[in-house]
Formats: C-alpha cells, structure tokens, sequence
C-alpha cells in the first residue's frame, strides 16, 4: 500500500551515518503503557458489522480505509478514511491511512459468521529505521501511531500488522469468495485481484459487478442511522450554530473588509475546525446573485448591504457525521418587501414538506409537498407559460416549467457523507418508505437569476433556501436545527440578538 508521493525521487537530505542513527536512538523516555479505553461506538460499529456478515454469509469481505492523495508533489491532503471502513470500524478523524478491515468468515462448526479483523501499521520502536527515517509512517514525521493492543482495546477489534494482509487474502481464496470495496484503495483492490488469479479465479465482469454490489450494500446499510449516530448528528447541528451565529455577529465585518463571501466562509470555517472536525462540504457563502449558482463555493464575492447572503455550511464532528443547514440571511438584518415575499413561499414549501415527513410515507413524498407549493407561488406570481396551472406544470411528462426557479431536490439523506448512502438504488431511496432513524435535509428554494427577464424585476438577483436537517421519529420527525430560526420574522429577531441590538 503506497501513496503516490511514495514512487516519486525522495531528494530530502537525511543524516545517515550509523553515529547519527544510533545517537537517535536512545535518551528517550519510556512510552506509556496504558491503553485507551473502549470507544463508545465500538458497540454499534459491531453491531453495523454484525448485519454486514449475516447478508454475507461464509464470504471474505475487505473494506479499506484508504491511502493518503497527494495535493502537490510530496504534500498530501489531509486524510479522511472510506466513508464504509468509518462506519464499520468506529474510526474518526484521520485514523488509519492503509488499514483494511476484513471480515474472515468462520466455519458452520466454529458457529458461522465472521471475524472481523483490522490490519493497519501500528507504530513502531525507536530503534526501527521508521521511527526517524520514515515520512510517511515515522514517528517524528507524523506523530505517534496506535499500536496492535490499542486498538485492540479501544475498539474490540482483532488487531494485526498490514504486512500480514496478503497472507490473509490468499487463504483459501480458491474455495472463499472474496468480495473488496473496489473504490475505497485501488492498491487493496489490486491485492484482492492477484489473490484471486494466484487462486485460478478468474476476474469477470461479473465477480467485480459482485464487488460493486458490497459497496453499494454498504452505502444502504448507512441508511437508518442507530442511536449513537443520531447523537453525532446532533452534535454536529449544534457545532453549526455556533459557526452560523459567528458569522451573523460579524457581517458588518464581511461587507466593510471587502471579499465578504471569503471572510465568512473562512470565519465558519474556523468554528467549524475549532468544535469539530472541520467542514463537511466546501462551504456556500453566497451573496446577492451568486446565490443563484447552486454550487457557488468560489465564494469571492462582495457582501453589500440590502443583499441577501446564502449560507449553506455544515460542521463534521470528529465521528465524521456531518450536519448540512442553509439559512439566508438580510445582511442588513431586515428583509425588503420583495425579499420576504420569496423567504415567506420557501418557508411555506419546507413546511409542507415537513408536514409529509412520516413512518410509512415515500421519501419522494416529501419533495412533491415542497414543489406543489413552490408551483402554487411561481403560478400565482403570472411566471407560468399562458394557458399552464399548477396541475399542468406538476406534470412529469409535459410539464415541470416551475423547475426554472427550483431545479433541485427537496431532500437527501445526510450522515458521514453530506449526501449519504449515494450508492442505494432508487428502489432504496427515492421509492423506499420512511422509517424511524433516517436523516434527511429538507432544501426547498427559490433562485431567480439577475439576467432572468421572465422573472418579476423586483425578484431578479435574488435567491433563498431554507434546509434543515431531520430524523424520522416513529410519530412523525424531529428537526435537529430547530434551534436555528426559519421563519422571516424569527430570522430577523435572530440577527438582532446574536448582533446585541
């Protein structure tokens, strides 16, 4: 398992004299001994394993974490482990670049299911060539590593040396099916492969659609999130309020530095760091007409006065959840007459789709709420094509003229990734039924563009979404950012207070 950075010339001068590497060697005081104690996800990440095993029966399953990418030359991003490794192991933050997980299934006589097993380099003595030597995996480079019985302890896994995998990969894999998470290390990937050819088992199309099909069960599996997930996510809203009243006490500061949308995505940015990961999505700071560009996150624009600023921003808490909230701000602190009017239709569609938020009613149910109501605004305001209502423009076939000034969905799924369980067939999300446990965003929003001359001009340039994030309970829903204000009076009162006027 190598980085790309690693089969690039390492022309970083080093002392190598055996003087040098023996005086490193010594005069450094003794590691501590105590392990860490158990995780409090451990239980459920095995639990989530468990699942995993009982769809798999007597298959080897291999989920890697991944490896470092490189940013330029010998400079890496920061690491940020496979969404399904994460899920399944328990692991945050930047933990373990090139571990696998792997699920080793056990005899009908040793009881059946599997045993899950975490190969990784765990951190290695100071009289190893590693310790000083080593830029990728030496301590002096990177810090102290777990070792073997750290994990072990912290997680409730089978630790053991990532030297070992091959091996392990290779036992039995004519008579085993291996199956791999091909999009999670292509190294990985390529090792599972050679295990299987040395075997005398051909890679088909279908034994790699076989390996797809593990990838895309595990992005269902995220789909209803358990009771420690669910604490996570809110955490996570409530990490992204701070970041949002942060920016609401500075917007003067944002319009009078100049750059404003770079001054409020980098002071989200800060709080979102500092109470937790960091961001779980690049950041929309979007004022003025550039909110009308979906995935505006240039963010170089001026914030003005009497201009809205769209703030779409999510802070990822060290467990990897993420939350994902708009919420469009006056950036004067008051709405204009024309303002309020769109903010008062999104607010009316987002209540009707939390309305439809429901154990036993469709995911798609809650968009269809959000754009009726949307179709019902954009007809009454004359914008619809002469001769078209609202049931006409409704119409998947002949209709859908309202989706110029609401192109997106209402709704996703959120969790360690922003849009989770991306891999589910639409059988799974978008027909499947709700049930108690999913996370979903509720983004309706209305964009009209400052060159749009079908658009009323006291609307032209203006943009608002409102997006909150949601479980579903088995009564209805609860909003996780219901502490965040959405209505237009309730915005405003909110910018006063955290503004102390």
């Amino acid at each position: 398992m190598t980085s790309e950075q690693q089969v690039k010339t390492d022309n970083r001068p080093r002392p190598t004299t055996e003087q040098f590497r023996a005086f490193v060697r010594e005069g450094w005081a003794p590691r501590s001994t105590e392990l860490p104690a158990r995780a409090e996800v451990a239980p459920y990440a095995a639990a989530r394993r468990e699942a995993l095993s009982a769809a798999y029966p007597g298959e080897r399953l291999v989920i890697p974490a991944g490896g470092l990418k490189v940013r330029s030359n010998d400079t890496d991003y920061v690491f940020r482990p496979h969404t399904a490794f994460a899920h399944l192991t328990g692991f945050g933050g930047d933990r373990e670049p090139d571990a696998v997980l792997v699920l080793h299934p056990r005899s009908e006589a040793d009881g059946g299911g599997h045993d899950a097993v975490l190969y990784f380099r765990p951190m290695a003595g100071r009289d190893t060539e590693e310790f000083f030597a080593d830029a990728r995996y030496g301590e002096f480079w990177v810090g102290a590593r777990p070792t073997l019985a750290d994990i072990e302890a912290e997680f409730g896994l089978v630790a053991r040396h990532i030297d070992d995998l091959p091996d392990a990969l290779a036992k039995d894999a004519g008579a085993v099916t291996l199956r791999v998470v091909r999009d999670a290390d292509s190294d990985v990937a390529a090792l599972v492969d050679q295990a299987r050819t040395e075997a005398g088992v051909e890679v088909t199309e279908e034994i790699t659609e076989a390996d797809v099909a593990l990838a895309a069960y595990l992005s269902h599996l995220r789909m209803t999130k358990d009771e420690w997930e669910i604490q996570q996510m809110r955490d996570a809203v409530a990490a992204t309020k701070v970041g949002f009243e942060a920016v609401i006490a500075d917007l003067r500061s944002a319009v009078e530095r100049g750059r404003g949308e770079r001054w409020v995505e980098g002071l989200f940015g800060l709080h979102a760091r500092h109470q937790g990961n960091g961001v779980g999505y690049d950041s929309i700071c979007a004022a003025g007409d550039h909110a009308n560009t979906l995935h505006w996150i240039k963010n170089t624009g001026e914030i003005n006065e009497g201009e809205l600023l769209l703030l779409d921003a999510g802070v990822e808490v060290d467990s990897l959840y993420t939350a994902d909230i708009t919420r469009t701000l006056p950036v004067d602190g008051t709405f204009t007459d024309a303002q309020r009017e769109i903010y008062d239709a999104v607010y009316a569609a987002q209540e009707a789709a939390m309305a439809a938020i429901r154990p036993g009613a469709k995911f798609s149910d809650i968009h269809a709420a959000a754009i009726r109501v949307i179709a019902q605004h954009v007809h009454a305001w004359g914008l619809l094509p002469e001769g078209i209502d609202v049931e006409a423009s409704l119409d998947t076939e002949t209709g859908q003229y309202h989706r110029r000034w609401m192109v997106h969905g209402t709704s996703h799924h959120l969790g360690i990734d922003v849009h989770d369980c991306a891999l589910a067939t639409r059988e799974e999300y978008m027909d499947a039924e709700l049930v108690p446990g999913m996370v979903l965003t509720v983004e309706p929003g209305l964009y009209f563009k400052a060159d749009d001359l079908l658009a009323p001009e006291r609307f032209r340039g203006q943009a608002v979404r409102i997006e909150d994030d949601v479980v579903v309970t088995e009564t209805g829903y609860e909003n996780l950012s219901a502490g965040m204000p959405r209505r237009a009076e309730d915005v405003e009162a909110w910018i006063a207070q955290v503004q102390g006027r």
